[in-house]
């Protein structure tokens, strides 16, 4: 084995070994501080909270920043370990596969002829609402992230290319209605019932489908909860809620997402607006991207789901997903990933920098 796949593998199981479930991530950035302290940065590293943003090299050309959140989801994992050519243990997959191959470049990478002016950030609470996302106050508190060339979000694709992304709303959708006993429902207004005919007419909206730079994203509406339906067995019930989740493709901003909501819903019920995550177009022309295709990545995709790249978009920087976890092994139990896949991540990456120069 050569010397960077053993680094990789030993640094995957090193990060797996720090638990680092979602709020709970400053042993872990403590430890990735520590650890990349030791090298001869650019400047010193700027820390937020539970993230840290490394300027690992600085120079001519492009300002490139690799991008990977600390935390894990809360699931049942045994004890960090290697076997058959696996690594096991809570976000071996999503994402610290992405993280050791952030480290190993760090470590490997001649700092003092750099490739491009390279940027290195690990932060907190991905895994959480949309609003909690460390990522958000970092972009907008860090003097240089927002204004990089290119940003690569390095979340699980098995080394495929994940251009754009798609937004994402929830909101509550509330029906009301009037209690009475259930012996006498004309004396009531059922909140159920009333929503029957919403429900039928969610159920019937067909994709919409946009292409942009020859990939296909679709726009779709689901109910994907009902709760608080009723106060008893006997009741009437006065009120009924739902969670709408919106994902719409990168053609729609927040706003004409929200319009489409609202003119859906009508008068018939309320909305409470929770999670509002915008779109991102996918930058499939821009030319550092197109080196990166040429590195070898496995395949070009859009992604059909939301991801960190919408931040970026918000502030005007160009970013795309690409990573070496195994997308099937996101959020599972018993979660894993496949070593040769980050072996292969760590040198699709590794010819992109150095294509750059």
């Amino acid at each position: 084995m050569d010397a960077p796949a053993q680094l990789l593998d030993d640094t995957l199981l090193w990060l797996c070994s720090i638990a680092s479930p979602i709020g709970d991530e400053k042993d872990l950035c403590d430890a990735v501080e520590e650890r990349l302290g030791r090298l001869a940065l650019a400047a010193p590293t700027r820390r937020y909270a539970s993230s840290i943003v490394v300027p690992l090299t600085r120079g001519p050309g492009p300002h490139v920043a690799l991008c990977g959140h600390l935390d894990t989801v809360r699931t049942e994992n045994g004890p960090a370990r290697i076997e058959d050519g696996r690594c096991h243990g809570a976000g071996s997959s999503d994402m610290k596969s992405g993280l050791a191959v952030m480290i190993a470049l760090a470590e490997t990478l001649d700092l003092e002829r750099p490739p491009c002016a390279l940027t290195l950030v690990f932060y907190a609470k991905e895994e959480g609402p949309f609003a909690e996302n460390e990522l958000g106050p970092v972009l907008e508190r860090d003097p240089e992230l927002g204004k990089v060339d290119l940003a690569v979000c390095l979340e699980p694709s098995d080394n495929r290319l994940q251009l754009g992304c798609t937004g994402s709303i929830h909101a509550t959708i509330t029906f009301e209605g009037r209690t009475a006993h259930s012996a006498r429902p004309w004396e009531g207004e059922n909140a159920i019932t009333k929503a029957a005919a919403f429900l039928a007419e969610v159920g019937r909206i067909a994709p919409e489908e946009a292409l942009i730079d020859g990939l296909v994203y679709r726009t779709v509406t689901t109910i994907t909860q009902a709760r608080d339906g009723g106060r008893g067995r006997n009741v009437v019930p006065d009120r009924f809620h739902l969670n709408l989740n919106h994902r719409f493709a990168p053609t729609f901003s927040i706003e004409q997402a929200q319009e489409t909501i609202r003119a859906l819903v009508g008068d018939r019920a309320t909305i409470e607006w929770l999670d509002l995550s915008p779109a991102a177009l996918p930058h499939r022309n821009h030319p550092l991207v197109e080196k990166l295709i040429a590195a070898g990545v496995v395949a070009v995709e859009r992604k059909q789901a939301w991801t960190d790249v919408a931040r970026f978009a918000q502030r005007g920087v160009a970013a795309v997903n690409f990573g070496p976890g195994e997308n099937a092994q996101a959020h599972q139990r018993n979660e894993s990933t496949n070593l040769a896949l980050v072996h292969d991540g760590y040198r699709i990456v590794r010819r992109w920098l150095d294509g750059i120069a």
